[in-house]
């Protein structure tokens, strides 16, 4: 029994550790369209707004890994990079950073943690969030919008770190793109 117990302890911690390092995504597409009839994108013009950030504004590593993470899942998904001629979608997307607070002990009513294991103080954190938007070209109406969030710490100043961020961020936004087959 105790041997259970003490599992059960270890398992509880590693859920509440990695629930509260877990990207938030999601998405949203018009309703009832068939994405069957898409087969070619481009790229739509550049974000003019700023991340809010200094360290992502003008950073070039940042810029072409998105882009060539997003191209790269499209290709696997079927859709052909246009070259010419007016494609079916515009792609556009936008990074943002924002201070954020968490407060520690508001999951305690819940059962998340207890007294002992839930110290009280509000940490402040950044986080970052990428915003996909996919633009049908002829009427020049967003037709999917994917956004991923998640905390910025040790990611802005590794390379490493922020192309596998970024990587995870487009991959999960992709995998709720409707079926293009």
């Amino acid at each position: 029994m105790r041997r259970f117990l003490g599992w059960s302890m270890v398992a509880a911690a590693t859920l509440a550790v990695t629930g509260c390092a877990t990207m938030n995504v999601s998405s949203h597409v018009e309703r009832g369209l068939d994405f069957t009839q898409y087969h070619t994108y481009s790229w739509g013009p550049a974000d003019e707004l700023p991340t809010g950030d200094p360290r992502l504004d003008k950073d070039p590593f940042f810029h072409d890994h998105m882009q060539g993470a997003v191209e790269k899942a499209l290709a696997t998904r079927g859709f052909t990079l246009s070259t010419s001629g007016t494609p079916d979608l515009l792609f556009h997307y936008h990074a943002n950073v924002t201070q954020r607070l968490e407060v520690n002990r508001l999951d305690e009513p819940r059962g998340y943690c207890t007294a002992e294991g839930c110290p009280g103080g509000v940490n402040e954190y950044e986080a970052g969030t990428i915003v996909l938007d996919i633009i049908d070209a002829r009427t020049n109406r967003v037709i999917w919008r994917g956004w991923a969030q998640d905390r910025l710490s040790r990611i802005i100043d590794n390379r490493d770190r922020m192309a596998r961020e970024i990587d995870d961020a487009v991959a999960q936004m992709m995998k709720q793109l409707p079926p293009t087959l």
